[in-house]
């Protein structure tokens, strides 16, 4: 018996040892099934990894080649047709050189501290702009589909100008250039000059005629333009073969198109600096007028241009800082831009003034030479005496000293007869004070003042296609506001997308290829962007400042540049950009209200400019395009608001837990203490205990179960997690 005894206790200690190893293997096979499972973010051909903590996972996402490539392509973007067409004629018409004052300290406070916050929040955050405000609150996830609808209702009308400028572009191989001379009209009897030319210029008649085909009204469609439809569909096509690989693609592109529009202008300085009257622009350009830089006007109109000069809203500068290095130094990326736009403007400012200049000195010879020949039939006629002629003034070769001398002696002697002679005092300043912008200058006054250049039709090829470049960097940063952000949002193929976006935008675009087209492109120009996107910087400014707190993303850049940011930043983003751009919205809101709403339109009859209102449908169209582009900020916020739709897919908020693999969960969506720059997310803690806050999704289950605290996809969510194995004394989770 004792030894029967003994086998049992033997026999029983052996159970229990078994039965020990079994608690302590499921134990483990427990603790392995968890530690085997982790959380990430259901991401596009990303794994997130951790700077600071040295991490070398994969990371799929694609980058530029070097920071040259980058801050070109950045350049690219911010350095538009704007600089050349649009800071020129805001210099001449608010105070010359006296404008560049305002426009510094603007660019000061709003532009370098926005412009530095966009590059931030998307070198951290790597996605485009849906991605990122729907990272910092879902509920302002709207933000980046309006910067995306902005973007492309912009595209739509940005990408006919290229057009026109590629129809110029292929004209200008001609000698004499097409838009020289007014061109003749034969009939049987006689020739004689187009009337409608005549009337205006050869260039003018040139732009509304045979460019544009214009109609008189935006009522007036007139049919599509097929000269200018060709030049659209071939703009679109460069765009899209350009973008159809990302930045693979367009970067490689970006170190010609952004540098050789500065070669072109600096051509185009030192030549037209050789020409007469050159100095005479620039000197009235630079000429302060200090009384008109305190008039509230010019504040604001410097503002918008800072805003806009910049691209801030747009979504493209996120979209390209997404592709830097966490580590890169976006601080310095930030002014370095904002001063070659700067000096960008400033440059194109001395070119335009110095053609200007010349142009001037032309004209004014000319209206010299006729007023000579005018003043020469009335000492004829015994109109004027010869008498008050000063002796030396020799009329066959008259210099612009000598008639004004004349012109004034007439005028004192003739006081009450001098209105009926018609003389005009031939001033070049009276040239220069012709304020013109946009497609004016552009395609009216630059291209006058080139048919009188030597080799005309040279300076006239590298002058579009300058233009050409110019507008396609914009373009470039633009399609990549949208496209990066959709990409990392519903995860479709870059180079479908491209063709797509691409070819709708073509045949929406053919609206503005009609003969009415110009309006539409000035309706877009004036309601499509402006309050959208002031709308846009403002929430994005709230968004970081006061949702995501101001002192934790001041931490954040500490973290990610290596070194704490200025202090001034601090000021900027809670306390002065803010205010500053909410001044400029309401501002901006007074002019549209108290400026009526129209068009200049071109009549045939009279060959000149005519104001005219939009009519019904008209007016319809501008409310349309802002609502439209606002939209999305407050659908976005009330569908998170109320969980109206299933936040588990498609966006950085959704989470996953799939065996074997760690499914990070980056966003901490509301209040919580997680760094955005550390990314310290749930994941990375402390494996919590098995029990009642584990939530489990269940199988076959299309939706994400949330956590009690209500926020989207917080706390732990399981799926597809093998049984955890009955444990003696314990029930089964």
């Amino acid at each position: 018996m004792p030894k029967n005894s003994k086998v049992v206790k033997r026999e029983l200690d052996d159970e229990v040892i078994e039965s020990v190893k079994d608690l302590l293997s499921n134990e483990d096979s427990g603790e392995d099934a968890f530690k085997k499972s982790e959380l990430i973010v259901d991401v596009q051909e990303e794994k997130d990894t951790d700077a600071e903590e040295g991490s070398e996972g994969e990371d799929e996402r694609p980058a530029w080649s070097n920071k040259l490539q980058y801050i070109l392509a950045q350049v690219g973007f911010s350095v538009g047709l704007g600089n050349v067409w649009r800071f020129p004629y805001l210099c001449q018409k608010n105070g010359g050189g006296a404008y560049l004052l305002p426009y510094l300290i603007l660019l000061m406070v709003i532009g370098i501290p926005l412009f530095f916050l966009e590059l931030s929040v998307g070198q951290r955050i790597r996605r485009g702009s849906i991605g990122v405000w729907n990272y910092i609150s879902p509920k302002l996830g709207g933000i980046g589909f309006a910067s995306c609808v902005v973007c492309y209702f912009v595209a739509l009308y940005y990408n006919v100008i290229i057009g026109w400028t590629l129809f110029y572009f292929s004209q200008s191989f001609q000698q004499p250039l097409p838009w020289d001379q007014c061109p003749l009209v034969k009939n049987a009897s006689h020739t004689y000059v187009e009337p409608e030319c005549e009337k205006s210029s050869a260039t003018t008649y040139y732009w509304y005629r045979e460019a544009l085909d214009i109609s008189s009204s935006i009522s007036e469609s007139g049919g599509l333009n097929w000269k200018m439809t060709a030049c659209l569909l071939a703009a679109w096509v460069m765009v899209c073969l350009a973008m159809i690989k990302g930045i693979q693609s367009s970067g490689k592109i970006m170190y010609f198109s952004s540098l050789f529009p500065y070669v072109v202008l600096i051509c185009f300085l030192i030549r037209a600096l050789l020409l007469n009257g050159s100095m005479d622009g620039i000197r009235h350009m630079f000429t302060p007028k200090l009384e008109i830089m305190l008039e509230p006007k010019v504040w604001r109109e410097a503002a918008t241009q800072v805003f806009f000069a910049l691209g801030l809203g747009f979504g493209g500068v996120i979209a390209f800082s997404s592709y830097n290095k966490r580590e890169n130094n976006c601080h310095f990326d930030a002014v370095l831009v904002s001063f070659i736009n700067f000096f960008t403007s400033v440059l194109a400012t001395l070119v335009v003034f110095a053609v200007l200049g010349f142009k001037a000195n032309v004209l004014n010879e000319k209206c010299i030479a006729q007023n000579s020949e005018m003043i020469i039939k009335f000492l004829k006629m015994g109109n004027i005496s010869q008498d008050i002629i000063p002796h030396h003034v020799n009329f066959s070769a008259m210099t612009a000293e000598d008639y004004h001398l004349v012109y004034d002696i007439v005028q004192k002697v003739k006081e009450e007869e001098f209105p009926a002679l018609h003389l005009s005092s031939c001033l070049i300043e009276d040239e220069l004070n012709k304020a013109v912008q946009g497609t004016g200058l552009a395609f009216i006054a630059f291209t006058e003042a080139m048919t009188h250049f030597p080799a005309s039709p040279f300076w006239s090829v590298m002058f579009f296609l300058m233009l050409i470049n110019l507008g396609l960097g914009s373009m470039f940063g633009t399609i990549e506001g949208i496209i990066t952000p959709v990409v990392d949002t519903f995860k479709v193929r870059k180079e479908i997308l491209t063709v797509i976006c691409c070819l709708l935008a073509f045949c929406i675009g053919l609206i503005f290829v009609q003969r009415s087209g110009n309006y539409f492109v000035t309706m877009f120009d004036d309601y499509s962007a402006t309050l959208p996107l002031l709308i846009v910087v403002i929430l994005e400014n709230i968004a970081v400042s006061f949702v995501y707190g101001i002192d934790k993303f001041i931490e954040d850049l500490k973290d990610m540049l290596g070194f704490a940011p200025s202090r001034y930043y601090y000021y900027m983003w809670k306390y002065i950009s803010p205010l500053m751009l909410l001044a400029l919205l309401v501002a901006s809101l007074v002019n549209m209200v108290l400026s009526p709403p129209g068009y200049n339109a071109w009549i045939e009859d009279k060959a000149s400019e005519e104001f005219l209102t939009y009519p019904s449908w008209g007016m319809v169209v501008c409310i349309s395009l802002m609502v439209l582009a606002i939209l999305p900020v407050p659908v976005i916020y009330i569908i998170r608001r109320c969980n109206l739709i299933d936040d588990s897919s498609g966006n950085l908020a959704s989470v996953t837990y799939k065996r074997g693999r760690v499914l990070k969960e980056p966003v901490n969506l509301e209040g919580d203490d997680a760094s955005l720059i550390h990314g310290k997310i749930t994941s990375e803690m402390s494996s919590p205990n098995f029990g009642k806050n584990i939530y489990r999704k269940q199988s076959g289950s299309p939706t994400l179960d949330t956590a009690p605290n209500g926020r989207y996809g917080i706390g732990y969510l399981m799926a597809d997690v093998p049984d955890m194995p009955d444990m003696p004394g314990s029930s089964a989770l």
